[in-house]
């Protein structure tokens, strides 16, 4: 018993070489990425857009950070239907706020929560463009962002899954010149992304 108390001494002593920041200290990291968008509860296909912004991040222990920030983020999702191609444009500012936990030298595992305001909506389809009324979708989205970053020379890749609570859209219908589209009102935003910042101490 007294080795495996020993044992885990040494273990949460070299925790402290993990993160790369003084405890106490606070940086910025500006970043920009791609994302990998899609809506759940639909045959829709992958969104790719850009999602760009930066998170400031509180060192509180060894091993342990708070990081929050204001990330924009283009989501929603694309199809295509007897060679009509459509794309709805759903994007938002997120506000990522999340634990890391830095479990080796510059790698840190993360978990939170995230709020998010819809910023912009429309659907391309068929070559044009649609505004969608404003109500169609709601303005308030949230989600439980999990993930992996790695640091070095200050220079963060971060790896997360921004996974959907929040139904996206109403029960409406979008009339087009030609075309009649109806919303379901189950669909969560599912998005992969993954971002290169650069981190500046404070």
């Amino acid at each position: 018993m007294k080795k495996l108390v020993i044992m885990a001494a040494l273990a949460l002593s070299s925790v402290g070489a993990f993160a790369q920041q003084a405890v106490g200290t606070w940086s910025v990291t500006p970043k920009v990425g791609m994302n990998i968008a899609n809506i759940t509860k639909g045959d829709g296909d992958a969104r790719i857009g850009l999602v760009a912004g930066g998170e400031f991040e509180y060192q509180a222990t060894d091993m342990i950070s708070i990081t929050a920030g204001a990330l924009y983020s283009m989501q929603g999702s694309k199809a295509s239907d007897d060679g009509v191609k459509a794309t709805l444009k759903l994007d938002y500012i997120n506000v990522p706020i999340l634990a890391n936990v830095y479990v080796a030298k510059g790698l840190a595992v993360k978990l939170g929560v995230q709020p998010a305001f819809k910023v912009n909506s429309e659907f391309k389809i068929g070559g044009h463009s649609y505004d969608i009324i404003n109500d169609s979708f709601k303005s308030f989205d949230l989600s439980i962002p999990v993930g992996i970053s790695y640091e070095y020379m200050n220079f963060v890749i971060d790896a997360r899954y921004n996974w959907g609570l929040t139904n996206v859209a109403k029960e409406v219908k979008f009339l087009g010149e030609q075309y009649e589209i109806e919303f379901g009102g189950k669909g969560k935003n599912s998005v992969f992304q993954i971002t290169l910042g650069y981190k500046i101490p404070l």
